[in-house]
Order: C-alpha cells, then structure tokens, then sequence
C-alpha cells in the first residue's frame, strides 16, 4: 500500500490510472493517503529523512 501511494506523488500518476501490480485499489490508496496525511505521517518521514542526512553531514 505504502508504496502504491508513494509512486501515484513522486511519478505524477492519477491514483485511478496506478499499476495493479500494487495489488490496491485506487480508492484504498486514496483513503491510506488521506489517512496518513491526516495523521502528519508526511512531514515525520520528511523530518526524519532530513535528519538522517545531516547526521551524514549530506545537507547544506
């Protein structure tokens, strides 16, 4: 599911048009994505990406 969601925002691809490869309804996908934004699951991924590359010295 995590990565149903992941490539409809980074590839720009419409939920309805995903592969089902993904085994996941665009719908399903639509209500984890708005699940998880609800719950800040975004911006705590972001946060901790960021965090990881500074850790590395890898953020100007």
């Amino acid at each position: 599911m995590f990565t149903a969601v992941v490539y409809a925002l980074t590839s720009g691809c419409a939920r309805r048009h995903l592969p089902p490869t993904f085994g996941t309804s665009p719908a399903t996908a639509h209500r984890r994505f708005t699940v998880w934004t609800e719950a800040g699951l975004w911006r705590r991924l972001h946060r901790a990406v960021l965090d990881e590359l500074g850790a590395r010295g890898e953020v100007d």
